[in-house]
């Protein structure tokens, strides 16, 4: 069942390049919302793999046939995926997308994410996947400052966006 996942997604993705427009213009926000879009079916286990993973500039899927496919996403905004915790973590830095497991799923967050200059880049709630983590894609080369609440507990960590950075945060305990 887990081949049969990703081959579906990889012949989706197929038939979707197909039918896109040559144009210089269009590629980029069709390969955007495709990859995005991809990652967040793993987050939220639509498909599966032997292996997922993520760093700053690319997405590694091992597939259970030994197959790799590498996804290059230096081009995108950089991706990181949070697992606010109150008892128990893992350490981590690059987000294994079929591996990582937080502690608290499917729970509500108020989540705040402020940029160095002071521009608020979000400020919503936010619910984490099946996998305890909640995944933001945030704009490159940048430093943040991150709050996130839950039921009256709160924690802040500073992350940075730059290509050598965690994919990971795992730091952030709830008090």
């Amino acid at each position: 069942m887990k081949k049969w996942s990703v081959f579906v997604v990889l012949i989706l993705s197929i038939v979707l390049a197909g039918c896109s427009s040559d144009s210089e213009n269009s590629s980029s926000a069709d390969d955007e919302f495709d990859i995005k879009r991809l990652i967040k079916d793993f987050s939220t286990r639509e498909v599966s793999a032997e292996q997922a993973s993520i760093n700053g500039k690319e997405l590694i899927v091992n597939e259970e046939d030994g197959s790799e496919n590498v996804y290059d996403i230096s081009n995108e905004d950089f991706f990181v995926s949070i697992a606010p915790y109150e008892n128990q973590t893992h350490p981590c830095t690059f987000h294994s997308l079929t591996g990582c497991q937080g502690e608290m799923v499917e729970e509500t967050f108020n989540v705040y994410v402020e940029d160095e200059e002071g521009n608020v880049v979000i400020d919503e709630e936010m619910t984490t996947y099946e996998n305890g983590f909640i995944d933001l894609w945030l704009p490159r080369d940048k430093t943040y400052n991150v709050k996130i609440g839950h039921n009256g507990k709160s924690t802040e960590a500073q992350i940075s966006t730059y290509e050598d950075d965690a994919t990971c945060i795992t730091t952030m305990q709830l008090a």
